[in-house]
C-alpha cells in the first residue's frame, strides 16, 4: 500500500512490534528468578514490500516469531549428568547413614565389646573359679551378642529404608512421566497453530531434568514438538502424549524390583544405570547386602569357635557339652545361650574334671581365639576381619562423597553455562525496555505527523 495511508499502516504495525517487545521484555523480567526459565526475544523482520511505479516501497515491520535463548545440546548435557548426581547422592546419603552404625570414635563399636569380651575371658583364666569374673565374663558375652544383633538390625532397617527409596522413586517416576505427557499434548496442539510454545517447553525441560535425576533416560523430539522418552532396556517411559507405568516386583529378599506395570514379573533392575533409583538400588543391594554378610560371618565364626571349645570344656559344677552363644543374626536371635545366662557356673574354664575347680586351660584356650587366624581363608583374626569391614565402610562413603562433590561441581559448572545463554540479566532488558520504548514513542510520532497530514489535506479540500 501507498501513499499517506500506506504510511498510516506502517505505524500501526510499527507499534504493534514494539508493544510486543516490550511485553515479552516484561516477561521476561517477570520470571528473573523462576528456575528452568529461557530469556525470550521478539524475532522482527521488515514486512513484504509492495511494488509501485518505479521501485519496491517497504511497508514497515513485522515480528515474526518469539525466540527461545536455549542452547539443546546443553540442556541435554545437564539431563545426562543429573542422572549421575542422583545416584551418588541416594548413596553418599545411605552409606552415611552406614557409617553411623559403624561409629567406633563413639567408644561404643563393636570393636570396642569384642575387646572387653576377650579381656574377660583372660581374666577368667587368671582366677577360674571366681564368681565375679565369671559374672562378668557373662555380662561382656551378653553385651557383645547383643550389640552383634543390633548393628545387624540396624543395618537391616537401613536396607528397608532404602527399599522404600526405590518405591518412592518409581512413584515419582510415574508422576513426572505423565506430566511429561500432558505438556507434549499442550506443546503439540500450540505450535501447530504456528507458534512456539516456549514457557511450555522451559516446563518441560526441568520435568525432564527432574527424572532424570532419578533415573537414566534417553530423550528425543518428534516433528510436532513432542518428546520420546526411553529407558535403558528400550522400553519407552513417554510417547507423544502418552505415559507408561513403572511398578515394584518382590524378589527373593521381599525386597521391591522395578518392573513395567505391562510386564510386571520381569525386573528391570539390571538395566537401571542411573539416578536416584539406581543409588539406592546400589545401597540396598550390593552395599549393605555385603556388610551383612561380613558381619554375620563374623558373628557366626566367633561363635562356632567359642562354642567348640566350650562345648569340650567342663564348668564349676561338671557340666560340660554347653554351647556359649545361641542363634544367628538373620534369625534376630543371637544372644548368650541361656545354660549360661542362667548359671554363670556352668562357664566350662577348665580343660578336664581333674582339674577342677581352678582349672582354666580351657579358658585359656578360648581366650587365644582373639589372635588365631581363623576368618577370611585362614587369613585375618577376627578383630582384623571386623576392623576390615569398617574401612571398606568408610572408603564406600568416601567414594560416594567424593563422587556426589564432583557431580555437584558439573552439573554447577553446566547450569552456569546455560544460564550465560538462557538466563534473564536485568540490566540488558531494562536497556531493551528503553528501545522498544523509544521506538514506541517513534512510532506514535510517526502516526501523528501523518494524522496531521491527512488534516492539513483535508483542510486544502
Amino acid at each position: 500500500m501507498a501513499g499517506i495511508y500506506g504510511v498510516l499502516q506502517v505505524g500501526r504495525q510499527a507499534l504493534a512490534a514494539q508493544q510486543t517487545g516490550i511485553n515479552v521484555t516484561a516477561q521476561n523480567i517477570a520470571n528473573v528468578n523462576t528456575p528452568g526459565y529461557s530469556r525470550q526475544r521478539p524475532a522482527m523482520e521488515t514486512s513484504a514490500p509492495v511494488a509501485t511505479g518505479e521501485a519496491q516501497v517497504g511497508t514497515g515491520v513485522t515480528t515474526r516469531e518469539i525466540e527461545r535463548a536455549y542452547d539443546r545440546h546443553l540442556t541435554d548435557q545437564i539431563a545426562s549428568e543429573s542422572d549421575h548426581l542422583g545416584k551418588w547422592e541416594a548413596e553418599k546419603d545411605g552409606l552415611e547413614r552406614v557409617e553411623m552404625v559403624f561409629n567406633e570414635s563413639s567408644g561404643f563399636g563393636l570393636s570396642q565389646y569384642l575387646g572387653e569380651f576377650w579381656n574377660a575371658w583372660q581374666d577368667l583364666v587368671n582366677n577360674p573359679s571366681g564368681v565375679s569374673e565369671r559374672k562378668m565374663l557373662a555380662g561382656a558375652g551378653e553385651t557383645l551378642a547383643a550389640n552383634f544383633q543390633r548393628t545387624y538390625n540396624d543395618l537391616c532397617e537401613i536396607q528397608d529404608e532404602m527399599n522404600s527409596g526405590v518405591v518412592q522413586a518409581i512413584d515419582a517416576i510415574n508422576l513426572k512421566a505423565r506430566e511429561i505427557a500432558d505438556i507434549n499434548e499442550k506443546i503439540v496442539r500450540v505450535e501447530a497453530g504456528g507458534v512456539n510454545a516456549n514457557d511450555y517447553r522451559d516446563s518441560r525441560d526441568m520435568l525432564v531434568k527432574e527424572l532424570s535425576r532419578m533415573i537414566d533416560v534417553a530423550v528425543h523430539e518428534q516433528e510436532g514438538g513432542a518428546v520420546v522418552i526411553t529407558l535403558a532396556d528400550g522400553n519407552r517411559l513417554v510417547e507423544g502424549t502418552s505415559s507408561f507405568a513403572l511398578t515394584t516386583l518382590k524378589n527373593t529378599s521381599g525386597l521391591d524390583d522395578a518392573a513395567w506395570a505391562s510386564n510386571p514379573t520381569v525386573s528391570i533392575n539390571a538395566s537401571i544405570s542411573g539416578g536416584t533409583l539406581k543409588g539406592c538400588l546400589e545401597v540396598r543391594d550390593t552395599a549393605i547386602e555385603g556388610y551383612k554378610t561380613d558381619l554375620a560371618d563374623l558373628a557366626e565364626g566367633i561363635k562356632t569357635a567359642v562354642n567348640t571349645l566350650h562345648r569340650n570344656g567342663y564348668g564349676l559344677d561338671g557340666a560340660t557339652g554347653n554351647n556359649f552363644f545361641s542363634g544367628r543374626l538373620s534369625q534376630n536371635d543371637f544372644e548368650l545361650s541361656a545354660v549360661i545366662s542362667e548359671n554363670v557356673n556352668k562357664i566350662a574354664a577348665s580343660a578336664g574334671l581333674t582339674g577342677l575347680p581352678g582349672d582354666g586351660a580351657n579358658a585359656a584356650a578360648v581366650a587365644e581365639l582373639q589372635y588365631a587366624l581363623t576368618m577370611d581363608g585362614h587369613s585375618a583374626t577376627f578383630d582384623e576381619h571386623y576392623s576390615s569391614l569398617v574401612s571398606r565402610v568408610g572408603l564406600d562413603v568416601q567414594r560416594a562423597c567424593a563422587g556426589y562433590d564432583q557431580q555437584e561441581a558439573m552439573l554447577s559448572y553446566l547450569e552456569n553455562r546455560r544460564e550465560s545463554i538462557s538466563g534473564v540479566s536485568l540490566d540488558e532488558e531494562m536497556i531493551n525496555m528503553l528501545q522498544f520504548e523509544t521506538a514506541y514513542e517513534a512510532a506514535a510520532k510517526l502516526i501523528n505527523t501523518v494524522d496531521e497530514m491527512l488534516e492539513t489535506l483535508m483542510s486544502i479540500v
